[in-house]
């Protein structure tokens, strides 16, 4: 299924039925009196978040979507029947957003969260309203409400336990892979992930939740490469998973640039809680390794994983790691 992130739809509310303006006519009563009831509500447009979705792909090929109107009152006081609610089913992590694509709306962060985002009109009065004792014959009724209308854009931003994040081609999707049952596109050349993928790691029965982030280059945040398009799925991940392909010359300057990027988007990402992992052992010797190591650990005071995905070296290690980290 294709990953789609961001969709512009016109939502419409029902409209409120019309009340009626009805008199009661029966054999043998003269003055009946006025009997017309009321119009139904119309039906409301609501957004429900759905765990096991993870894509707006729905809202790709049909962007209008209209709750039913209410009924008109009738004769003998009778009640149109309400329209009935539309609901829209989006994944967790949903934001709402006006057409300016600024203004939230509203967020949907736990599964089977729901919020009207358009309210459905009321339906309008019957004539058997405006009986009174100077009025005993009115011929007035209203007509119901019009919906609320307008396009919205919905914003997915992936709900993930860790981010796997780093340069075109640091072994994203084929780290993903190796720990869960994803099956992203893997090759060799870079951007060739271009939407994220997601994977579930099991560990001591729990469940956590992998996300690969494509598109992270120098520049990202100014639209360089894929842009800042997937930059967003990072605020909400709890951890992220820093690969860096060891065999790079500059191990320590690819590390910062992503640091650098992720900064400029937004400073509180850097707080999150790391792990760093240099990948790719396979394709230079150990004297390089501890030697591009070496000049790591003197610049960043933090502790890191070494692997290659190709041998598996280390990778129960780090999955212990990432466990640790995510519950």
């Amino acid at each position: 299924m294709k990953f789609l992130d961001q969709a512009k739809i016109y939502i419409r509310a029902g409209s409120g039925g019309s009340g009626s303006a009805s008199f009661r006519r029966e054999k043998y009563i003269e003055f009946g009196g006025p009997d017309g009831g009321d119009g139904g509500n119309g039906g409301s447009v609501i957004v429900e978040a759905e765990r096991n979705l993870n894509t707006l792909i729905d809202f790709r090929y049909r962007q209008h979507f209209k709750a039913e109107s209410g009924k008109s009152g009738s004769k003998k006081n009778k009640t149109g029947g309400s329209g009935k609610d539309l609901i829209l089913k989006v994944p967790v992590g949903t934001q709402l957003y006006e057409e300016d694509n600024n203004t939230l709306i509203y967020d949907l962060t736990k599964n089977k969260e729901k919020f009207v985002v358009a309210t459905g009109g009321k339906g309008g009065l019957g004539n058997t309203r405006f009986k009174s004792s100077t009025n005993r014959a009115p011929r007035k009724k209203t007509d119901g409400k019009k919906g609320e209308e307008f396009w919205i854009w919905l914003q997915l931003k992936v709900i993930a336990d860790a981010g796997i994040i780093g340069l075109p081609n640091a072994g994203k999707s084929s780290f993903l892979s190796k720990c869960t049952r994803a099956r992203p596109k893997i090759a060799n050349y870079p951007f060739t992930t271009i939407n994220p993928n997601l994977g579930v790691l099991n560990m001591n029965h729990k469940e956590i939740v992998l996300a690969d982030i494509p598109g992270l280059i120098e520049g990202s945040h100014k639209g360089v490469g894929l842009g800042d398009k997937f930059l967003r799925h990072i605020e909400r991940c709890k951890t992220l998973i820093h690969l860096i392909d060891i065999s790079e010359k500059d191990i320590l300057g690819n590390y910062l640039k992503i640091r650098n990027e992720l900064s400029k988007y937004d400073k509180n990402i850097l707080k999150k809680k790391e792990i760093i992992i240099f990948n790719k052992l396979d394709l230079i010797d150990m004297s390089s390794v501890n030697e591009k190591l070496k000049e790591f650990k003197n610049k960043v005071k933090k502790s890191y994983e070494i692997t290659s995905l190709v041998s598996n070296q280390n990778f129960d290690k780090i999955k212990k790691t990432i466990y640790k980290k995510c519950i």
